[in-house]
């Protein structure tokens, strides 16, 4: 999968992640330490790949464990889902997307109909699950 005309080769990005995956033995902080050796077009191509899932990218960004459920809805899907967003949690009113938008971070919030509230960058899914609990206060 190579976007934004990067010239890594796929083949190339495989055998990093399958070097990442092993060394990281199903650490996953330790798998983020080694991505973030990673140069920065390599670490970005990687991160919306399907080599990694989403539970991955997500601790890479937020560095947190989310609660069970979210984990293993993340662990579910590839990291390529995240460039059109992944639903994560949700509320009788509103639900909660994880996607990444030029490399960083999202956590959009819907009422089903329209977007209500958009967050990004490292705190944005502790201020999105704020949001997802108290809308009426923001």
């Amino acid at each position: 999968m190579s976007n934004k005309g990067t010239t890594l080769p796929y083949s190339r990005l495989v055998a990093i992640a399958d070097k990442l995956l092993e060394d990281a033995d199903d650490d996953v902080s330790q798998l983020v330490r080694s991505i973030d050796a990673l140069e920065q077009p390599v670490k970005d191509e990687l991160l919306v790949s399907d080599l990694l899932n989403a539970y991955q990218v997500f601790y890479y960004f937020f560095r947190i464990e989310p609660d069970m459920l979210v984990q293993e809805r993340l662990e579910l899907e590839p990291a390529s889902m995240l460039i059109n967003g992944l639903k994560i949690e949700e509320t009788d009113l509103l639900e909660m997307f994880f996607g990444i938008r030029n490399s960083m971070p999202v956590i959009v919030l819907s009422d089903g109909d329209k977007v209500v509230a958009t967050f990004s960058g490292k705190s944005a899914y502790e201020q999105g699950r704020i949001f997802l609990k108290n809308p009426e206060y923001q």
